[in-house]
């Protein structure tokens, strides 16, 4: 199959294709996953189905796969020029884009699809959520109320996991954030070894590092970001707002307890504004400049289906 892409105006590292042209690039992907399975990893309020699961993501897991069998190819390699026999490092794939555009639930999907290709059996997931300040950090630095910005992070914890991972080392520990108490859980930690491939999602994984320091993409062996228009997330993060209202929230024990007991009137402007003081101001300021450091974009409409797909050559 041959591919005809349109005239840039200029220089451009991408290549731009459109739902059917990416969807040809599947061949002969099998679907592994069934109705009941994605019914469990999709978010709330993503309506993410089978069709999207055989269009978008198993041409991406197609495309993962053999970038995955070529950097096995680059590390045998380098380990042949060293005269070294060390196993191949891990790969690791960063996910990132705004709350609500629904890189939760394409991080869980890839790291289900890719698990079930012989390649790779043992995928590990980690959000950044993970490397979160508790609550009680954010409270003494004044910065509460921008939790989820660039410094709301331990910024040097995540690259410090990040770079043991990549570099082999056997049990690299990460903390636990839980999104029924908003904070890290004291003491808790989840534990990776040795995966294959490392699937990492968060809304600043593709950040610059501050001078002379690293950052965490600088490890990542291919990213993506998933992008949508400005309204069409506000409105999405209005939506998830109201079934969580229904849903976690009305759980006494979750820290937004409170919020289901408001009106559905109260709930909507309560959630508009944090939306416009917190998340669309993140959103702006912070994760979409990065969108261009992306191997690979996703476009999304208003009915959150993948429109078209942006990816890099070089």
């Amino acid at each position: 199959m041959s591919i005809e892409f349109g005239a840039m105006e200029a220089p451009h590292p991408y290549v731009e294709l459109s739902r059917a042209q990416w969807r040809e690039l599947r061949e002969n992907t099998p679907l592994t996953l069934t109705a009941a399975e994605l019914e469990e990893l999709r978010g709330v309020d993503d309506p993410i189905d089978l069709a999207e699961v055989t269009d978008i993501y198993l041409p991406l897991t197609r495309l993962l796969n053999l970038h995955f069998t070529g950097a096995r190819l680059r590390s045998a390699a380098v380990n042949t020029f060293l005269g070294d026999d060390q196993p191949p490092p891990p790969y690791i794939l960063g996910i990132a884009g705004s709350v609500a555009v629904g890189k939760s639930t394409t991080a869980r999907l890839l790291h289900t699809l890719l698990a079930r290709w012989p390649e790779h059996p043992r995928v590990d997931l980690i959000t950044t959520d993970s490397f979160l300040y508790p609550n009680k950090v954010l409270e003494e630095r004044g910065i509460s109320h921008r939790k989820g910005f660039p410094e709301s992070y331990d910024r040097r914890a995540l690259v410090r996991f990040v770079a043991d991972v990549k570099a082999g080392v056997e049990e690299v520990r990460a903390p636990v954030y839980s999104h029924l108490e908003y904070d890290i859980v004291p003491e808790a930690s989840q534990t990776v070894r040795r995966p294959d491939i490392l699937v990492i999602e968060g809304l600043n994984v593709l950040q610059p590092a501050p001078p002379a320091a690293l950052a965490v993409n600088d490890y990542f062996d291919f990213s993506i970001y998933v992008d949508a228009r400005v309204e069409d997330i506000r409105s999405w993060y209005v939506d998830r707002f109201h079934k969580l209202r229904r849903t976690a929230f009305a759980d006494p024990k979750s820290y937004f307890s409170y919020i289901a007991e408001l009106s559905d009137e109260d709930a909507t402007r309560f959630a508009r504004q944090v939306w416009r003081d917190v998340n669309e101001l993140n959103l702006v300021e912070n994760i979409a400049p990065t969108r261009g450091r992306a191997g690979l974009i996703l476009y999304k409409g208003p009915d959150h289906s993948v429109r078209r797909v942006r990816l890099r050559r070089t």
